[in-house]
């Protein structure tokens, strides 16, 4: 997944100058929603971080790809949720995710004019993550094996040019996955479908919250049809 990364990113800077080109950073919190634990919406309590590239095609609209690694958690002692509280289940697990998709910009936002500018956007497309297939046994949480899936993301945030180079956003971003076991409470396993438990026909969310910072680079590009 990385290599491929790392060529999508080289191709794009050899062979698109005609464009201007962002690369950069994520860094911020990851939240779950599932079976176990609080079941705030927005609720970061892990670290999240990652790598962003973009291919602006004009002022309002971006190709977007990133890499990011974050752990999601979960505890029922944390939850608001009675039941949740009695039964007292908790799990961790780490996910890599790789998404690549259109960064739509409500404004325009043309990188190669100087005064400072912002504006809102929003991001979707499809991400494919690696994660590890859990179950609960005796209150305990353990791993089955190595699995990986695909996910729906679907991000909105805010942006503006800091620096003529430096772009600084906020964004929030939620992935619908293909899944329903990122907390162990729906295995896969037919040997583990006595410890299934919790709403077996809804799949799991993960959640990233924070900031992302690109340093912008290219030819000026024209904007317009060739």
């Amino acid at each position: 997944m990385k290599r491929f990364f790392l060529i999508l990113f080289v191709f794009g800077i050899t062979n698109l100058n005609a464009q201007i080109h962002e690369i950069g950073g994520f860094l911020g919190g990851s939240n779950y929603i599932g079976d176990i634990g609080k079941t705030n919406y927005i609720n970061p309590n892990e670290i999240a971080f990652g790598l962003i590239y973009k291919w602006n095609r004009s002022p309002r609209h971006a190709w977007r790809f990133s890499l990011t690694q974050a752990n999601l958690s979960g505890d029922d002692a944390k939850s608001g949720v009675s039941g949740r509280k009695q039964r007292g289940y908790k799990f961790e697990n780490s996910i890599t995710e790789f998404s690549a998709g259109l960064e739509f910009n409500f404004f325009d936002f043309n990188l190669h004019q100087m005064e400072r500018k912002m504006t809102p956007y929003v991001y979707t497309g499809v991400s494919y993550f690696v994660y590890n297939e859990l179950f609960i046994a005796g209150g305990d949480t353990k791993k089955d094996y190595g699995d990986s899936t695909f996910a729906i993301p679907m991000i909105v945030g805010v942006k503006s040019n800091i620096t003529r180079n430096l772009i600084l956003g906020a964004e929030v971003g939620v992935r619908y996955t293909l899944t329903d076991n990122l907390d162990g409470s729906n295995p896969k396993n037919e040997n583990l479908e006595s410890f299934r438990f919790g709403n077996l026909n809804s799949n799991d969310w993960y959640v990233f919250s924070g900031l992302t910072l690109t340093y912008t680079f290219g030819e000026k590009p024209c904007y317009c049809a060739d």
